[in-house]
């Protein structure tokens, strides 16, 4: 009953009203960004959702499009702006996922969406990470983030799938408020402070 009804619907009416409450900020940023990355201050990215089905994330673009001599993106520290690296510290740049949740995409709790080449990597276990919608933060977000493994994130996405409750919840959502207001980097992505999942023995 929860996670089929009440928690989508909670999360259409909660992300609603955060995205009103944050769109004065919402502007400002967007502005800036546009000024900053030349038009463009979004980022979009194709990422797998419930049952692996792929959607497009949103989100503030943190990150130039300079190239190097043969036209090849530099690496992404290279291409981290001032403000780009404000707005992910901050957390910022996930207000507009927000979007994403009111359109059904994704939950405001639950396992991190990540890139669509994971899905052939996953083993049997992991795969369940994507039997509940995907988060903007998660059980694996407040338990370490980037300070642990790719196996251990993914198994605290399983265990969090295998647990979802109201109250589980409102666990994470409290202690993700308290880590993005202390800046323990709960907002900081996985494409660059973590090298790229390469898969997980299948017997693991």
């Amino acid at each position: 009953m929860y996670v089929k009804l009440i928690k989508p619907a909670l999360d259409i009416l909660c992300a609603s009203i955060a995205f009103i409450l944050l769109s004065p900020i919402f502007l400002v940023v967007c502005v800036l960004l546009y000024r900053s990355n030349e038009g463009k201050p979004f980022f979009y990215q194709p990422r797998p959702g419930l049952n692996g089905k792929v959607f497009n994330i949103i989100k503030f673009k943190s990150m130039n499009d300079k190239k190097d001599a043969n036209g090849n993106l530099l690496p992404d520290h290279l291409r981290i702006t001032k403000l780009g690296a404000f707005v992910r510290k901050s957390s910022l740049d996930e207000i507009p996922q927000l979007l994403n949740v009111i359109k059904g995409q994704m939950s405001i709790v639950g396992p991190r969406p990540l890139r669509v080449a994971y899905l052939t990597r996953y083993n049997e276990q992991q795969q369940h990470r994507h039997d509940v919608r995907p988060g903007i933060t998660g059980w694996a977000q407040i338990n370490g983030r980037n300070t642990i493994s790719w196996e251990e994130k993914f198994k605290y996405d399983v265990w969090y799938v295998n647990n979802i409750g109201f109250m589980l919840d409102l666990q994470i959502l409290f202690k993700t408020v308290i880590k993005v207001f202390k800046s323990e980097g709960i907002s900081a992505s996985e494409e660059v402070t973590m090298e790229e999942f390469m898969g997980t023995a299948k017997n693991s």
